[in-house]
């Protein structure tokens, strides 16, 4: 059974609509999970990674999705009630109370389980204490950066090859964090995620919380195609629920003068010492990369969270 087919006989079961954490959790006491043909260390992650690109990607997709917050998949071929599926969507869309006590700061481990768990990326947190602005004034350099390691995907000697001709055995990614996104503050930041991540090969900027306005989304879109900027939606519920919802423009390289420049802050210069050991020695020390905390451990951390 294949991770699709899972979700699928779930669905079935159930004839409503469920989260990617609901349906995984129907399957494991189903015991369904026991016939997935692979299910690596984190199956539940992979599911809602495959349930999102065949939903979003897939015209002929079997699934469907309503929501946000977190957004949730039907059939369609099943017959639903509406009156049922106007509630789901309801639901689903419950916004992000701005009263809950969590920070932009606290967003950072949620991103660091995203970029790991569904980007297979090991992520770095710049702390922007460290960094003078004696010469470059604000937007110096990203909340969060990340490196992609082919160390894993590749034979030894293909490894060797593509450093050999000088090919880059690694990708970079950078995040610029914002809680929260809406005209307000979309500009700002927008320029903010552009002035200091298009060095990447990918750049994006990341919220937990983001208008749904038509008006607001249109602009979002427009600005992301003018800059190649991609948007990551952190589910502050489920770490497994959050999504690229913009995708980034690839690059083939990195502008070198702007990563020169970023170097003056420590934990970046860090960060390319600790990428240029690991690609010499074909072993990724994950100790010297953010520490990537469990889904039921960040669920209870932002549950814990208390109201004002």
């Amino acid at each position: 059974m294949t991770f699709l087919e899972l979700a699928e006989r779930v669905l079935k079961e159930v004839k409503k609509p469920l989260s990617v954490s609901e349906i995984w959790d129907y399957a494991t006491k189903a015991e369904f999970n026991v016939k997935l043909g692979s299910q690596g260390k984190t199956p539940s992650a992979t599911l809602g990674a495959q349930l999102h690109v065949n939903a979003r990607d897939n015209k002929n997709s079997l699934f469907a999705t309503i929501g946000s917050r977190p957004k949730k998949f039907y059939l369609k071929s099943l017959k639903y009630n509406k009156e049922l599926l106007v509630e789901e969507d309801l639901e689903a869309k419950g916004e992000v109370e701005d009263t809950l006590r969590y920070s932009e700061k606290d967003l950072h481990q949620l991103l660091a389980y995203f970029v790991y768990y569904h980007m297979k990326a090991h992520s770095k947190t710049l702390d922007h204490t460290k960094t003078s602005k004696k010469y470059y004034g604000e937007w110096i350099h990203p909340d969060m950066v990340a490196c992609y390691f082919s160390i894993d995907e590749l034979k030894s000697e293909v490894y060797d090859l593509i450093r050999s001709i000088n090919k880059s055995p690694v990708r970079f990614y950078s995040f610029e964090i914002k809680k929260k996104l809406s005209f307000g503050n979309l500009r700002e930041s927008f320029f903010q995620a552009v002035s200091n991540s298009s060095w990447a090969h990918e750049s994006y900027l990341v919220t937990s919380d983001i208008s749904e306005e038509k008006e607001f989304t249109e602009e979002l879109v427009r600005l992301c195609n003018s800059f190649g900027i991609g948007v990551i939606l952190l589910d502050v519920n489920d770490p497994d629920d959050s999504e690229i919802v913009i995708d980034a423009d690839a690059k083939d390289g990195v502008e070198v003068d702007t990563i020169n420049k970023l170097a003056i802050n420590p934990d970046f210069k860090d960060f390319l010492v600790r990428i240029r050991k690991d690609v010499d020695s074909k072993e990724i020390r994950k100790e010297w990369y953010d520490r990537v905390e469990s889904r039921e451990s960040l669920i209870k951390f932002f549950k814990n969270k208390k109201y004002r």
